[in-house]
């Protein structure tokens, strides 16, 4: 399968630069992959859209201010963006600068915070942060990653609207965007309704935002990304699935925890890295529905909507969210999928 059959063309004032003031203010584009059905919804409406019995999954991961400004010592500006923290002093990062620096380099960060490049890793750099721990230096001086697309400086209400309200566990570099759209009144409306929520952690990487450079996608290597998935999970997936109910995961990312921990074939508790690629023709173990964002032309997340829905029918689905102006990406409208048959590894889906 080639990537450019996941490619379409969008405009570019279909981008979302801002939120909306109001979370739940977004549409929502329903897909019923079976047979390609759309219907025009708002988020909002989600509670009614789901039935009692069945299980919303959400990632409860928290963004880091993981972009900091600096220098190198022997001049030349820097932008830094955390990949991930690996110890109290040391970190993987990503660096735009005109020239890479060497190994122990000297880097001058905001604030006069310093790091060392102690190591190069597959065109990421170690650093270790001599003056402060990393967090600390997060917290002073860094900015909210928002995504390439987004093209524009961060800003204090970025703060609270990258984040989803219910993330609790920092360690993400990019939001897990679906969760963007809940806010506390449709989170109780949908307990209200006897909707149940359960949460896993997948700290969403920069490698999210990698394109696939090989037209073969099978050739394409995803980004190692950490999760947990615990017991607790896995007991309330067995109970909804015992009561006929359907697990709803609420973003391509606690998708990617599920089927995770369900690589032995069934859900079981899981704490690791992953580095899962779920394309067309995947059969997906634990996920009967997922509320996910738009994703960008040819990226692992709109194959990975693929996989679930159906090639076809994502593509048209989405030639229609731009016919009817939807908002798109990080900041943008919402879709509610149900699964193609195919795509579901016993050939059936929960209703």
């Amino acid at each position: 399968m080639k990537r450019s059959d996941f490619h379409y063309e969008l405009p570019d004032e279909l981008i979302a630069r801002y939120p909306l003031a109001e979370r739940t203010a977004s549409r929502l584009l329903c897909l019923d992959g079976a047979d390609g059905a759309v219907d025009h919804r708002r988020f909002e409406e989600l509670p009614d859209l789901l039935q009692p019995q069945d299980l919303l999954v959400f990632n409860d991961t928290r963004v880091i201010p993981a972009r900091v400004y600096g220098k190198k010592a022997s001049g030349g500006q820097l932008e830094m963006l955390v990949e991930r923290v690996l110890a109290t002093d040391a970190a993987l990062v990503h660096l735009k600068v005109s020239r890479s620096p060497a190994v122990g380099a000297r880097l001058i960060l905001e604030g006069g915070h310093e790091a060392v490049v102690e190591a190069r890793e597959e065109g990421l750099f170690r650093l270790r942060f001599t003056d402060s721990p990393v967090m600390a230096v997060l917290e002073a001086v860094g900015h909210m990653p928002l995504p390439p697309y987004i093209d524009r400086p961060d800003e204090v209400t970025d703060e609270e609207r990258y984040q989803t309200v219910f993330g609790e566990k920092p360690g993400a570099v990019a939001a897990p965007t679906a969760g963007l759209h809940f806010d506390e009144s449709v989170m109780a409306r949908l307990e209200a309704r006897g909707i149940r929520r359960t949460f896993v952690t997948l700290h969403v990487g920069a490698g999210t935002f990698q394109p696939v450079r090989t037209e073969d996608i099978r050739e394409h290597h995803m980004h190692q990304e950490w999760l947990s998935v615990e017991q607790s999970v896995v007991d309330a997936v067995a109970e909804t699935r015992a009561r006929g109910g359907r697990v709803v995961a609420v973003g391509t990312t606690a998708v990617r925890a599920l089927e995770s921990a369900s690589a032995s074939g069934r859900l079981a508790p899981f704490a690791g890295e992953t580095n899962i690629f779920i394309y067309p023709g995947y059969r997906f173990r634990s996920t009967d529905a997922m509320v996910t964002n738009f994703h960008l032309p040819e990226s692992t997340l709109i194959m990975l909507v693929s996989a679930f829905a159906g090639r076809e029918q994502t593509l048209a689905a989405y030639r229609a969210a731009i016919s009817e102006r939807y908002r798109f990406f990080s900041y943008g409208d919402a879709m509610l999928i149900f699964p193609h048959p195919d795509a579901i590894e016993d050939g059936s889906t929960h209703s």
